[in-house]
């Protein structure tokens, strides 16, 4: 985790985020009470996401869970980039789309619906919540088209022989952003000119190089061919959301290119940087590279299942760190992150039902958690929670009110041998567990020996207890 991370201010019940676009914590309200616009840009499903994708899918996950901790309606929009993601995010290269399908054999489409279908299950595994609208790139094309027509008609468009292009040389702020200013986007851009008037021009509209040879392109008032990247997260969370609203999220990958380039067809059209607060998760690093697939060094969730770990242990791991700090993934930090969510996981079933929620602990958690997300600090005060002389009962509705953020599903998941554990049995480990919180050790030796005269016993640990077969 960064050093800035680790001394982030306490917001007592304030939100405070990091807004990229003033590079500073901004208290967060939304622009209607009680009600967030979130737009999440999704995958590009040419392939399987990788865990480092995922990592930035569990930051959006956390960050609406506290907006809706915090009492807001979350209006959680997420795309499916299926065209017009090129091989090179310099607008050259095949389509990422037509691509994959030409080295597998299997049709564009059916790709594209595969690896939407393995997205959305590993949402499912780790416990992320479904966006409240998925919109594919492939379903909204008039919207892109009509977006372009409205940059036209105002100026901001020019034709080349391979596309029609946005002139960036018209926004002076263009870049504003990333913070390297149109001088250093241009000295980085590495991109082969062509026909393009500055190197940070991008394709609003793609032209077929043979139409009828692609399995995606469409007619359109500039001839036959296909959306380029940028256009169809402006159009569609302009549809779903309007042309301003609360937060617009990625990857810190997205802020030098697509965010800056959505930022001004915005700019061009509306009027409006698109959204209010602009948040970015940091990278996961596997031997201190990036993770990514074309570097062909990443792992699947699937790669974590295989080697015998849940994928809630990954969420755990995620956690660990706050969004804005690079995170290096290790397996010894996978198998510490593995125990400490069984030990969370065996101390909560340990706790019986029944308690109120501790004010005191919920509003030191929700300081935490409203500063920015600051996850590691909540995991702090909910181990805090579990060695506290608290009533057992009220830990475990603190607890299950924490985990309504932290998202590690602890009141369904079941104990290796639960179902081996008789329910009469499971009460007398609940009653001592009182008893011993009241400090009555004589009802809590009696309680043992009752559990033990039916084959079990009981370990105590710190936050709860485990039952195992004599």
């Amino acid at each position: 985790m960064s050093n800035s991370a680790s001394k982030l201010p306490r917001s007592g019940n304030q939100l405070l985020f990091y807004d990229n676009w003033e590079r500073r914590l901004r208290p967060f309200e939304p622009a209607h009470a009680g009600r967030v616009g979130l737009y999440c840009c999704g995958p590009t499903v040419y392939d399987y996401a990788h865990i480092g994708n995922l990592r930035t899918y569990l930051f959006e996950d956390l960050l609406r869970r506290v907006l809706e901790f915090n009492g807001n309606e979350v209006r959680h929009v997420v795309n499916i980039t299926d065209v017009g993601h090129l091989l090179s995010d310099a607008d050259e290269g095949e389509d990422k789309m037509e691509y994959q399908s030409r080295r597998s054999g299997e049709s564009a489409w059916m790709l594209a619906e595969r690896y939407t279908t393995a997205f959305l299950e590993d949402l499912d595994a780790l416990n992320i919540q479904r966006p409240t609208i998925l919109c594919r790139a492939t379903d909204h094309v008039p919207e892109q088209i009509a977006f372009i027509e409205a940059l036209e008609r105002k100026g901001y468009t020019y034709r080349t022989s391979d596309g029609l292009y946005f002139d960036t040389s018209q926004q002076p702020g263009y870049g504003h952003l990333a913070r390297i200013g149109r001088a250093g986007l241009e000295a980085g851009a590495r991109v082969a000119m062509g026909e393009k008037h500055h190197p940070t021009d991008f394709a609003l509209w793609k032209f077929s190089e043979l139409p009828g040879a692609r399995q995606m392109e469409w007619t359109s008032p500039w001839g036959i061919g296909f959306p380029g990247w940028h256009i169809e997260c402006s159009a569609m969370s302009c549809k779903y959301l309007g042309p301003w609203f609360d937060i617009h999220c990625g990857g810190e990958d997205h802020l030098s290119i697509h965010h800056t380039n959505e930022i001004a067809q915005n700019e061009a059209c509306h009027g409006t940087r698109l959204a209010n607060f602009w948040m970015h998760g940091y990278f996961l690093k596997l031997d201190d590279s990036k993770m990514s697939k074309s570097s062909g060094k990443f792992l699947r969730l699937q790669s974590l299942r295989d080697e015998g770990y849940d994928a809630l242990d990954y969420r755990y791991l995620s956690l660990t760190a706050h969004y804005r700090g690079h995170l290096t993934f290790d397996w010894s930090a996978l198998r510490a992150s593995q125990t400490a969510l069984h030990r969370l996981r065996e101390a909560f079933h340990a706790l019986p039902v029944g308690g109120a929620t501790d004010p005191t602990f919920l509003e030191r958690f929700t300081a935490e958690i409203n500063a920015d997300l600051n996850t590691p600090r909540a995991l702090a005060v909910t181990w805090e929670l579990l060695k506290s002389p608290l009533d057992p009962g009220v830990k475990r509705a603190t607890l299950a009110r924490f985990d309504e953020v932290l998202g590690l599903n602890l009141a369904n998941w079941r104990m290796r041998n639960a179902e081996e554990v008789p329910a009469d049995v499971l009460e007398l480990v609940a009653a001592r567990t009182q008893a011993r919180a009241n400090k009555d050790w004589t009802a809590s030796d009696l309680l043992r020996a009752q559990i033990e005269s039916r084959g079990f016993m009981v370990e105590d640990h710190a936050g709860g207890v485990r039952v195992k077969k004599l």
